[in-house]
């Protein structure tokens, strides 16, 4: 199953060692829908900048922890993983900032395991709040 190899690779970039990053992940017209932002983002470039972005707010630099510990002010783990075809879905649960954050990452890779399509979805509003505000402080900063 191609997305078994996709996600294997997600864990492994998660971890920090996958050589290439997301760069060998990512598909140039990936697009990423965040639970922050009402349009999609498009191209690799802004995906990755997202993904840096939510991985320094879930847990420490660059990256969540793919354990149960995280790393910075976050406690970041995967709690369940579905995966079909050319789909997944993984189920993470975190803290951030003193609150409970639960969610889903809902992959979508293409022949060659390349990820097309990258959708988060954030509960509870506070969660959802909480995490706008530090994503977009975090975006500003990359983007100066």
């Amino acid at each position: 199953m191609i997305i078994q190899q996709t996600i294997d690779k997600w864990h492994r970039f998660l971890a920090g060692s996958l050589p290439g990053g997301l760069d060998e992940l990512l598909d140039d017209d990936v697009v990423f829908y965040s639970p922050v932002v009402f349009t999609p983002q498009k191209g690799k470039a802004v995906t990755t900048m997202y993904l840096t972005a939510a991985g320094t707010v879930f847990g420490g630099p660059g990256k969540p922890s793919s354990g149960s510990g995280g790393g910075g002010s976050s406690k970041f783990r995967y709690t369940k993983e579905i995966l079909s075809g050319h789909h997944a879905m993984l189920e993470f649960e975190a803290e951030v900032g003193g609150k409970y954050v639960n969610g889903v990452d809902i992959i979508t890779c293409n022949d060659a395991g390349r990820i097309v399509e990258f959708r988060v979805m954030v509960r509870p509003l506070q969660a959802v709040n909480m995490l706008h505000q530090q994503m977009m402080a975090m975006l500003e900063r990359m983007k100066s």
